[in-house]
């Protein structure tokens, strides 16, 4: 029997399937408000399955909270997904579409708080920084945000770091 290490130095997590399932069958967001169904033009970053929407896609637009312990950081904010159930992301690989949008890496660490290691990146090459930010070991996850909006895109971690 042949084992592999894994060498890689960080997993890109998408919204969990079971909470889009919730907000697909209540119709209601983290904060009780009802989803907005929207039909896309194209180009709209979707958190479910990590890649832009094509035009004539359905799509529903909801408030989501990424888990972070309880802290004055924690945040609520708009996001765009699938209106019906899709597989998800195709890899734990960096979003080929998002590779060269610039974005926030916002670190933080176990209570919740940012970390200073968060960093600004408008590169199509995010691995380095990412690689960077995941050495401190007090940084436990990175959240990818939208520059121009602030939106919530991914959340980074180390490939040892269980689902929450």
């Amino acid at each position: 029997m042949t084992t592999t290490a894994d060498t890689r130095t960080f997993v890109v997590r998408a919204i969990p399937a079971e909470l889009l399932a919730s907000v697909r069958a209540t119709g209601l967001d983290v904060s009780g408000h009802p989803v907005e169904s929207h039909t896309a033009g194209g180009g709209e970053p979707l958190r479910c399955c990590l890649r832009d929407a094509e035009p004539g896609e359905r799509l529903m637009l909801f408030g989501y909270e990424p888990p972070l312990p309880a802290s004055p950081y924690r945040e609520i904010g708009p996001v765009f997904a699938h209106a019906d159930a899709c597989p998800g992301p195709s890899t734990d690989a960096y979003p080929p579409q998002w590779r060269a949008r610039p974005q926030v890496f916002r670190a933080y660490d176990a209570r919740g708080r940012i970390h200073p290691t968060s960093r600004l990146h408008d590169t199509d090459n995010p691995e380095p920084a990412l690689a960077e930010i995941l050495a401190d070991p007090e940084v436990t996850e990175i959240h990818c945000r939208n520059i121009t909006y602030g939106c919530y895109m991914s959340t980074i971690v180390r490939p040892s770091t269980p689902d929450r």
